[in-house]
């Protein structure tokens, strides 16, 4: 069984019981959050343009198909049921 083949680690952590974490303060939150934030890469202005313009032609193009299989498929239930 698979229960049977477990490490170690697992089988210690099964008798005991989760201890309660502790609140942070909202200054530390907000400290961590700017922390993290420092660590991201933003794009650049250009980047950020040939992204959005990718995204965007993407979408475009999706809705384009979609409303095209619609428009199909409408034309073919009023063929067969009009």
């Amino acid at each position: 069984m698979a229960t049977e083949t477990r490490g170690e680690a697992a089988a210690k952590d099964e008798g005991k019981g989760k201890a309660p974490r502790k609140r942070t303060s909202p200054a530390l939150f907000v400290r961590q959050v700017v922390a993290e934030l420092r660590k991201v890469i933003w794009p650049t202005r250009r980047e950020l343009i040939t992204y959005t313009t990718a995204a965007l032609v993407f979408v475009l193009i999706m809705v384009a198909l979609v409303a095209g299989l619609d428009w199909v498929l409408q034309r073919g239930v009023f063929w067969v049921f009009g």
